[in-house]
């Protein structure tokens, strides 16, 4: 391939890996695969000549997708230059004091301060427009709503969620599929959340690392003078520490010590000139200003053989490849496992059992395969699948290639159903893990979902079980029982129906006045009429009752249920209008409390304008978003909340 095309080729695949991880919140490579391609592509644009316009070495960021306002920085943020290299370090200096810090990984978000209240706060974004999330950024856990420092002030840093409420949040999830993927991506969603409520549960944290000058000269004289100065004022600041030429290397050090141990996120330190004047000097090149550079851990390699590749089936389905190697040391720990993620990372470094790989830790913490050295090919794809031993079959989707079991009755799927069923927004039944519900249907102790029910016919077993005694027993129990006291909206959505989430099942609760045989009996043109729900959907549904089988499983479930229904004495004066709710909210404190007014009040609430909306509520009025022009084009009336209220 010739060096033009694969400039092309490296743009593509780079700003495709760009898109996926800052627009969509999901990974399709490592940092390791990303950091070798960019530099690849940067040596080949300064041997060449050649660069693309839309090279991701001169553009940063991409447009955002969501419904959050936007809004312009007032400053741009710019990307910062990185290296691997300490010496590079040393010689950036250029004999002055800098100060190092870590690159949290989280998400950026600016906070605007005016007569000492928090007024503003808007993620990065693009680096020149980012997202309004004032009402979440109010809710993060240790940031000051008020401080003693009446004139304008913008601060720049860091919202992360930390490693101990991450574990803690996943540990709320039964369902293994279900869990984040990590806390970067979880911080991301959080932040962004429509509902600050989600937010607040998040327990988000913001670490200050930068801020815009505020005019008074001694705190901007120098990094380390503003970093003291937003400390003083309440701020939680990045870790930094004063570095020169002579100690830097063994601050470095300092940072790598301690990066396994942090209850953070980060993946890197940051190098700024001290001398703030000195920064500003100079300048900047289009992407990147020349006050500040970037460090990357050079990930700590190692040679191992591949043993065995585990094929690991999850509850929706997908099977998914996990390496087994003998056992290295990275980072100062044993590493003799790390998942491969699909079929495609299998083929493409061509593994085989008994091939000479060369491992590494992303970031020194999730292990990962980087290289095969040998490139055997030989490892076989498994034709049956290890829970049921059914027929597998390979799907592809965007061209990433997965292994799936489509068998409905494997042993897997079954116990997705039972997670499923005792989650949150179904049962609420703690104490029921993935792990201990296995256990259990392993036993013979549940085989159909009211046999949870019914776990004191086997107290004596469970009490004796390795992890269990009577006091986890009496705990499951009282959570079960709690359960018994529910609504009918919990139970259809714990069913496990395809397609019906937690919204859908309370439309046909509300459709058919919580009158279960009205729902058994109704047909798909009877579920079609709810709005919200489609044929597709609606056929499902009738299909899923159809099944002599499911309707014995439920009403068995109902004997050992009180099913709950909430009086509303509220007058229906909003019945047979459909709205539309986007923007910020102020009479309300989230969009979930508005939706419920309405829902009380007869009324319905969809995602999305259509001819049907009867109102699109919207505190901007004269915006030119795109569900303004969606309404305007469909002659739907704009309204604030105060119109609303009026109604």
């Amino acid at each position: 391939m010739d060096k033009t095309a694969r400039i092309k080729e490296l743009v593509n695949i780079l700003n495709e890996a760009s898109k996926a991880y800052y627009q969509e919140d999901r990974e399709i490579m490592s940092n390791f695969e990303y950091d070798a391609l960019y530099d690849e592509l940067v040596a080949l644009e300064k041997e060449t000549g050649l660069v693309f316009s839309n090279s991701p070495t001169v553009n940063v960021g991409y447009e955002i997708l969501s419904e959050l306002p936007k809004e312009k920085h007032a400053a741009p943020m710019l990307s910062l230059d990185k290296t691997k290299s300490v010496d590079d370090l040393k010689e950036w200096l250029k004999g002055k004091d800098g100060v190092l810090s870590w690159k949290m990984d989280g998400l950026t978000v600016v906070l605007t301060y005016q007569n000492g209240v928090l007024a503003k706060a808007v993620t990065r974004g693009t680096g020149e427009i980012g997202e309004v999330i004032t009402n979440n950024a109010k809710v993060f856990a240790n940031i000051p709503n008020k401080i003693p420092f009446n004139d304008e002030l913008v601060i720049r840093g860091e919202a992360v969620i930390k490693y101990s409420d991450f574990e803690k949040i996943n540990a709320t999830i039964a369902d293994v599929d279900a869990k984040y993927k990590n806390p970067r991506n979880l911080c991301s969603g959080s932040v962004r959340q429509l509902n600050n409520e989600i937010t607040a549960k998040r327990n988000v944290h913001f670490f200050a690392f930068n801020m815009l000058d505020t005019g008074v000269a001694k705190v901007d004289a120098t990094v380390n003078s503003k970093f003291d100065f937003l400390a003083d004022l309440g701020f939680e600041v990045v870790e930094h520490r004063t570095v020169n030429p002579d100690n830097i290397e063994d601050e470095v050090k300092y940072f790598a010590e301690n990066i396994t141990t942090n209850d953070f996120p980060s993946d890197g330190l940051v190098l700024s000139f001290d001398d703030i004047a000195y920064g500003k000097s100079l300048g900047r090149t289009a992407k990147f200003p020349r006050d500040s550079i970037a460090f990357k851990w050079a990930d700590e390699e190692a040679e191992t053989i591949l043993r065995n590749v585990e094929w690991s089936p999850s509850r929706t389905g997908l099977i998914n490849p996990v390496a087994i190697f003998d056992a290295v040391s990275l980072e100062g720990t044993s590493v003799s496992r790390a998942s491969i993620h699909n079929v495609s990372i299998v083929k493409q470094l061509k593994l085989g059992i008994g091939d000479t790989i060369k491992v590494y830790k992303a970031n020194m913490i999730i292990p990962q395969i980087s290289e095969n050295l040998t490139m055997s090919g030989n490892l076989e794809i498994p034709k049956e699948c290890p829970a049921c031993g059914g027929n597998t079959i390979l799907k592809r989707d965007n061209d990433v290639e997965t292994l799936y079991c489509p068998n409905e009755d494997c042993p897997a799927k079954a116990i997705k159903l039972f997670t499923h069923f005792v989650s949150r927004n179904a049962m609420n039944i703690d104490g029921l893990s993935e792990a201990t519900l296995e256990k259990f249907i392993d036993k013979g102790f549940i085989s159909e979902l009211y046999d949870l029910y019914n776990l004191e016919q086997y107290r004596d077993e469970i009490v004796v079980m390795e992890g269990f005694g009577a006091k986890s027993y009496d705990n499951i129990i009282a959570s079960v029982n709690t359960s018994r006291n529910t609504d009918l909206t919990r139970v259809i959505y714990g069913l496990g129906i395809f397609n019906v989430g937690h919204a859908t099942a309370k439309l046909i609760c509300k459709h058919f006045k919580n009158d279960i045989e009205a729902i058994i009996s109704a047909k798909a043109e009877d579920y079609a009429e709810i709005d919200g729900i489609g044929e597709v959907i609606a056929e499902g549904i009738e299909e899923y009752f159809s099944d002599a089988n499911n309707i014995r499983v439920l009403r068995e479930l109902l004997k050992e249920l009180n099913i709950l229904i909430e009086e509303n004495n509220m007058e229906q004066d909003l019945e047979g209008l459909t709205f539309v709710i986007t923007g910020s909210l102020e009479h309300f404190a989230n969009r979930e409390e508005l939706k419920k007014l309405i829902e009380d009040r007869g009324g319905k609430v969809a995602g999305s304008v259509s001819a049907k909306t009867s109102y699109l509520i919207n505190n901007d009025v004269t915006s030119g978003s795109s569900k303004n022009k969606k309404a305007k084009s469909l002659n739907v009336p704009i309204i604030s909340e105060e119109d609303f209220l009026k109604l």
